[in-house]
């Protein structure tokens, strides 16, 4: 049972490290760049990050606590619990309070894209703000990969 608790470990760090690496750095971009209709391509962005989300929760959550299993309370003296710890509060945030405040800037654009509005520099500052979050929480999971790799991980 170890041997299969160890084994998802690895798989969850890979699994979130490399979806926040091939959305955040491959799909989005070329969303934008080969789709004509912005909106559309932001529409698309917009459910791949929400999967990633998703993603991010489930394997922090395992993440957080396969550490608290496998070190107890020495495991608040991990790195790795931290930094798991942290990407998954940023995760969080971001999905939970900027992603709403971002669907409702959109919504209240309405009949206009967000953009093409009123609200144009409120959503541009919350659109930074999400990206700021995104890219702290990539490079946080770019660290993990090495801690593992090195096997201070556990």
């Amino acid at each position: 049972m170890r041997k299969l608790a160890s084994a998802l470990y690895s798989i969850a760090i890979a699994a979130w490290v490399g979806g926040l690496l091939a959305i955040g750095l491959i799909a989005a971009p070329v969303l934008f760049t080969q789709l004509a209709d912005r909106g559309m391509a932001g529409s698309l962005a917009g459910a791949m990050f929400t999967v990633t989300a998703w993603v991010g929760i489930g394997c922090g959550s395992y993440l957080t606590l396969f550490v608290l299993f496998a070190k107890g309370w020495r495991a608040i003296q991990s790195g790795v619990f931290w930094i798991v710890l942290l990407m998954l509060g940023l995760t969080v945030a971001g999905h939970f309070g900027v992603h709403p405040i971002l669907a409702q800037l959109q919504a209240d654009a309405l009949p206009r894209r967000v953009m093409e509005s009123a609200l144009r520099d409120r959503f541009t500052t919350w659109h930074g703000v999400s990206t700021a979050l995104y890219l702290v929480q990539t490079l946080l999971g770019i660290a993990l990969v090495v801690i593992q790799e090195r096997g201070k991980g556990r």
